[in-house]
């Protein structure tokens, strides 16, 4: 494997050499054209991905919770709904009942 020095030096080297060539103009235009192609596809950054990310993630666990309690009160309804909807067992003589029992 190549010495961080070596690499370095190299990296150097080929920017000296394209600093004075047509080379670099070829970079410029590359760069520019690069430039306005990435801008036209509405890229994000990285940092805003995340920010998008983590909000994603919340609104999710939110969600979770506010499923879980929806299926906590529609089984209230759902249970209430059952106890006022059973008919009463009615006697004949209400009142008699009432009184002797």
């Amino acid at each position: 494997m190549f010495n961080k020095n070596v690499i370095d030096e190299i990296n150097t080297k080929v920017s000296e050499i394209l600093q004075n060539s047509p080379a670099k103009d070829i970079e410029k235009n590359i760069r520019t054209l690069l430039s306005g192609a990435f801008s036209r596809l509405e890229l994000v950054t990285r940092d805003e991905f995340d920010v998008q990310q983590e909000v994603l993630l919340r609104t999710r666990e939110r969600l979770i919770i506010l499923e879980a309690r929806v299926a906590e009160l529609e089984t209230k309804l759902s249970h209430a709904t059952q106890k006022s909807s059973k008919p009463e067992l009615h006697h004949e003589h209400d009142e008699h009942y009432k009184t002797n029992h």
